[in-house]
Order: C-alpha cells, then structure tokens, then sequence
C-alpha cells in the first residue's frame, strides 16, 4: 500500500507561530478590546480564524462578512510581519527530497486559508512536492475533527493507517488520532508535556534535521 507523509503548515513547515499570536493579540485586544493575555491568546489559535473569533466572543457578536474582514486583515499584519523571515524548519527541504525519492505521498492538511498557504509554498518554492493540499476552505469542521487528514490521505491514495501527520499542536494530534494516524510533533510551539494525553506520537522533534524518513516506516 501507499505510504503518506502529511504536513500540518503554520509551526510544523516554517516557524511562524508566534507571528500569529502576535497578530491575533493586535487584533483581539487593540482593535476588539478582548482584554487577553498572551498566553490566553495563545490557546485559542487553532482552526478556522472565524472559530477563533466565535470562541473568543461567542455567537452572533460579528456577521460572516465581519469575520471575514477581520481574519484577512490579521493575515495581511501576519504576513507583513513575517516575510523578512519567512524560510523553511531546518532540515525540511532534504527531508521532503528523501522522502520523495523513497515514494511517500506528500501532503499538506492545514487550517491556514489558501491566502496563507500560497504566501508560503509559493515564496518558498515547495509546492510542487505536494500531490494534496487541503486548507481551511475544503473542510466543514476544523480540527481535533480528521476531515482534513482523512481529505488528505484519499487524495494521496493512501489509507490512514499507512499515514503519518507531522504537527505542532496538541488538537492537530488529536486530529492525526481521530483519522486513525500516527504523528511526529514539532515542538516549535507547545512543550511535550502538553501532549502527554495523546498514544498516537511516535517522536517528537525540534526540527528536521533529527529524522529521515526511513526512520518512520
């Protein structure tokens, strides 16, 4: 059967995270006077931008085209804030080309919207690796739910237990298990002890430099 190598983007490809906290903390604090922490904004960064917004105010607070305009313009801040150091997690590019001369499906399942996701594939000249990229706009639920990986792995043709995610965040995990998948974590955000609930890792890493491929299969 096919294997399939399927990368969450934001904090498991480039190390871009903290740029997106500090987004989020502009806009929910300057702009909607939330009142958050840091720390508190931080656990809220996961899913569709228009989930966070819900979360974080409840429903009916902004219309669908209030909480489309505020979740372009914390992308556009992110994006100005990050470009100067936009690059890849070290190691990836060579273990993408080993893993690809190996025949491993490549894959992307992300809850960046395809406005995030060309800004980094397309600056950093990667795209072509990838026969699956699933974002925010292909799913109805974002993560721990596993449509995004399960969307990922029927395109790559593979079956999810011939699956390994690569994630960040503890409810990219959870969602790597709800699909019936192992996962590698980069602990480029959260603490391995954040993820101590979870059976379904099998290494965690500070970067690529630390793994090949053949190690996982």
């Amino acid at each position: 059967m096919k294997k399939a190598f399927i990368f969450d983007m934001n904090g498991t490809m480039i190390d871009d995270m903290e740029y997106h906290v500090h987004g989020w903390y502009n806009i929910l604090n300057d702009d909607l006077k939330a009142g958050l922490s840091r720390d508190e904004v931080k656990k809220e960064m996961y899913g569709k931008n228009q989930e966070v917004l819900v979360r974080i105010f409840g429903e009916g607070r902004f219309t669908e085209e209030e909480m489309d305009t505020l979740a372009l313009e914390k992308e556009r801040r992110y994006q100005a804030a990050y470009r100067p150091h936009l690059e890849l997690i070290a190691g990836l590019k060579e273990f993408l080309d080993d893993a690809q001369q190996q025949g491993i499906a490549l894959g992307i399942g992300t809850a960046a919207i395809p406005f995030n996701v060309d800004f980094a594939l397309d600056n950093l000249h990667v795209r072509d690796y990838f026969q699956s990229i699933i974002t925010a706009n292909d799913v109805v639920t974002s993560k721990p739910n596993p449509e995004v990986f399960l969307k990922a792995a029927a395109e790559l043709g593979a079956v999810p237990a011939d699956c390994i995610v690569f994630e960040d965040a503890p409810k990219g995990v959870e969602a790597a298990a709800n699909a019936g998948m192992k996962a590698v974590v980069l602990t480029t955000m959260h603490t391995r002890e954040e993820f101590a609930v979870y059976d379904n890792i099998i290494a965690f890493i500070a970067d690529y430099t630390a793994i090949t491929p053949g190690q996982l299969f």
